[in-house]
């Protein structure tokens, strides 16, 4: 008999990897001459940088600013030119002080951060792992950190977060010479089109409905 085992990671118990060992240790238990292969998958969200890891790619410590501009020690995951970078290593919920939410202040410049830090090697492939994040701030802050700039209706810088994206008129431009061009892949949790920072279910930041006020 030949099984292959991929799961997901166990939130808050185990890894994709510690899953698939302790499920290919049972499955021996029950039958010694079992073939197991193991094959640790990710969502996009958190956990998906180790499941990646597993499957070779080196994991490579990046520092980085946190949600809610705490630096973090994160990393990315490389392999020859193409490289895989979490969101939620950066900006994600378990990056948040405390676990304290902020879902209309965070914001995704650390992911920026990361991206940018994957360029500085020669990358010429990124995949984006876009789940698990503590922010809704549409990715501005990750733009942010490769040289773009979000102005507001008079022109001046719009703070980090979702909650300035509310704020009326916007626009956004490239300034000095992060403007790069690579092929783009996403991995990408479910998501609702049109989802607003103040209308977000609990979980993307928010406990409960009043929380964003």
């Amino acid at each position: 008999m030949r099984v292959v085992v991929a799961p997901d990671k166990f939130e808050g118990s185990l890894t994709a990897e510690q899953a698939a060992n302790a499920i290919e240790a049972g499955l021996r238990r029950a039958r010694a001459d079992v073939q197991v292969v193991r094959l640790p998958v990710g969502d996009g969200g958190a956990g998906t940088l180790a499941a990646v890891v597993a499957a070779g790619f080196e994991r490579v410590p990046v520092p980085a600013t946190g949600p809610t501009g705490e630096p973090v020690q994160a990393a990315i995951a490389v392999l020859g030119d193409r490289a895989f970078v979490e969101m939620a290593e950066a900006s994600g919920l378990r990056r948040l002080p405390g676990g304290r939410r902020a879902p209309l202040e965070a914001t995704t410049y650390g992911t920026g951060e990361l991206l940018r830090a994957a360029l500085d090697l020669g990358i010429t492939e990124v995949v984006l792992g876009i789940g698990g994040s503590a922010t809704t701030d549409g990715g501005t802050g990750m733009a942010s950190a490769l040289g773009a700039r979000f102005l507001d209706e008079a022109g001046e810088r719009l703070p980090p977060g979702g909650a300035a994206l509310l704020a009326g008129r916007r626009r956004g431009r490239w300034a000095g010479r992060r403007r790069h061009r690579l092929p783009r892949c996403r991995a990408a949790q479910r998501h609702r089109p049109g989802a607003r920072p103040d209308r977000l279910p609990p979980g993307r930041g928010r406990r409960r409905p009043g929380d964003h006020r």
